[in-house]
């Protein structure tokens, strides 16, 4: 079974912050069923709901046709990622429509339309499709923001140019000053590849304005002799420039990559605003330092922490994260209390591993010194781990904590199979009665142990938990060998593949039917997600 997630956080209460508003999230079908409908009802006329388009397969070639840009998403009724979506969804169809703009919005439920979801190819929810001047054969994948304001900026940049022609001292210097963040391209040519490839970038970076300029009055101005995207910012040093290679020309990627890190400030304070820009930027490490703002002497670490960031721009992000405020929530994520402020954490986003920094100084040079060697590998993760219960291995489950898993796990003398678990996730509190049951079943077998472990409050050295539920089988035996399940959670298909030694028989075992609001998905782990696994 596939899961929930998408990509590495390090705490737990912006598993929302981060994947819901920037990215969306969306549930895997499973086995597409259509519903009944009445053919009777459906015609080619083209019905609204909220001011979102109701599509089906007798009206969608009329609305292709009606209408020039056109944004389609596909759902399922049971969906809960797509009813969080609905209410942004018609917001933003009533945005476009008030500002009278030739792009609409409009709704396919995949689960009754089926001959549609099949040509779109469509394998999970919500899916979102922009569809161009009636081309039905290469419509193009939504790639901003799941919410109303997100919607709306990422059409608009379709509707008209995505960078404004700057041509002259004027209009240029207004364009600068008209926001905090501007990025302007000057191109001798603006035919030219990197011209283009610069409009690309304009078109999907919809959260700060573009500008592109030819003439040689503005390259003068601006001290430049050849093509150069330039960032022009409000804060920090004021200005990033970025030549284009005469030779490699201009990377939409890399181009995008450096624009997402030099428009953050060198030093970020976590709040609800600023979430969304840190994890975006997906900068591969985060330095984060634990301060109580309303305590002065703490403030005056600020000055350190800023004066060291500036030689890992790029590979290191700076954050502050303040523990009297907004920052209280992520605390128990880096088994931290108020008390303890100030202190030190660094982070791997590629894993979620966290590094403690001795708390004998924080002097910019020492800050250095223990990135560099983090970045070095000559430091060991800090690994959080809970006090075992008392009778944590009298009980049906073992309850195993960081400290006790490796004596539990690798018993060379037993099979043990582990489901590591979210005490939030709703998967796992579906499955939870008959992991129970499981444990039961087995808890008098000598050389098998059925186990459970909070990855929320343990964590381990060598083995990364991408999403809840997860569940591992470490047979018995030298070697240390590991075996994921990837099948159904109900206690018959569990024991089929413990009593035929960690593996399934081939013939694929009964899948039940998926119940509703329910995908036997998994939630995204606040210790990170891979790319194949669905978003909250």
């Amino acid at each position: 079974m596939r899961g929930c997630g998408a990509r590495l956080v390090w705490l737990l209460v912006l598993v929302l912050a981060w994947l819901g508003p920037a990215l969306g999230g969306e549930e895997e079908d499973g086995e597409v069923v259509a519903e009944e409908e009445d053919e009777d009802v459906l015609s080619d006329e083209l019905e609204e709901e909220d001011g979102v388009l109701v599509l089906h397969e007798h009206n969608f070639a009329r609305a292709l046709s009606e209408h020039e840009l056109l944004l389609v998403e596909f759902y399922a009724p049971w969906c809960g990622h797509c009813q969080r979506l609905a209410p942004a969804f018609a917001e933003a169809a009533t945005t476009l429509r008030n500002e009278s703009s030739p792009a609409w919005l409009g709704k396919v439920d995949a689960t009754a339309q089926v001959a549609l979801a099949n040509e779109f190819g469509i394998t999970s929810y919500p899916t979102l499709k922009l569809f161009r001047g009636g081309n039905r054969t290469h419509p193009l994948a939504y790639t901003g923001r799941m919410d109303a304001k997100g919607i709306v900026r990422w059409m608009q940049r379709r509707v008209g140019p995505s960078a404004t022609l700057l041509e002259d001292a004027t209009t240029a210097t207004t364009f600068i000053s008209s926001r905090d963040l501007v990025v302007i391209g000057f191109f001798k040519d603006l035919e030219s590849e990197a011209a283009q490839v610069f409009h690309e970038v304009a078109s999907e970076m919809v959260d700060m304005p573009f500008g592109v300029a030819e003439a040689a009055e503005l390259f003068e101005a601006y001290g430049l002799s050849a093509d150069t995207v330039c960032l022009f910012k409000k804060f920090d040093e004021g200005r990033a420039d970025f030549p284009v290679d005469p030779m490699q020309g201009l990377d939409a990627a890399e181009l995008t990559r450096l624009l997402r890190i030099h428009s953050l400030e060198l030093v970020m304070e976590y709040t609800p605003e600023t979430s969304d820009q840190i994890f975006g930027a997906k900068i591969p490490h985060h330095m984060l330092l634990f301060l109580n703002k309303s305590a002065p002497a703490q403030l005056e670490l600020r000055d350190g922490f800023q004066a060291a960031a500036g030689a890992f721009r790029g590979e290191v992000l700076f954050v502050v994260v303040d523990v009297a405020g907004y920052g209280a929530e992520v605390l128990p994520f880096f088994g931290l209390t108020p008390a303890e402020a100030p202190t030190l954490r660094l982070v791997k986003m590629e894993n979620n591993r966290k590094y403690q920094m001795d708390q004998d100084t924080f002097s910019d040079t020492a800050i250095r010194d223990f990135i560099q060697a983090v970045l070095d590998g000559k430091r060991k993760p800090h690994l959080l781990s809970a006090e075992p219960p008392e009778d944590w291995d009298t009980r049906p489950v073992k309850v195993l904590v960081g400290k006790t898993f490796e004596q539990v796990a690798f018993d060379e003398t037993k099979n043990v199979f582990v489901k590591f678990y979210a005490p939030w996730c709703s998967h796992c509190q579906a499955m939870a009665a008959a992991w129970e049951e499981l444990g039961e079943r087995y808890k008098d077998h000598e050389d098998i142990i059925i186990a459970e472990m909070d990855s929320t409050a343990n964590e381990l050295e060598n083995i990364t938990i991408a999403g809840f539920p997860t569940m591992h089988y470490f047979p018995a035996g030298p070697g240390r060998k590991m075996v994921e399940y990837k099948s159904a959670r109900d206690v018959e298909t569990f024991s089929k593949f413990l009593e035929n030694g960690g593996t399934l028989p081939e013939e694929p075992p009964a899948v039940p039917k998926t119940p509703e609001n329910s995908t036997g998905s998994e939630e995204p782990s606040p210790l990170g997600v891979a790319e194949t696994r669905e978003e909250l």
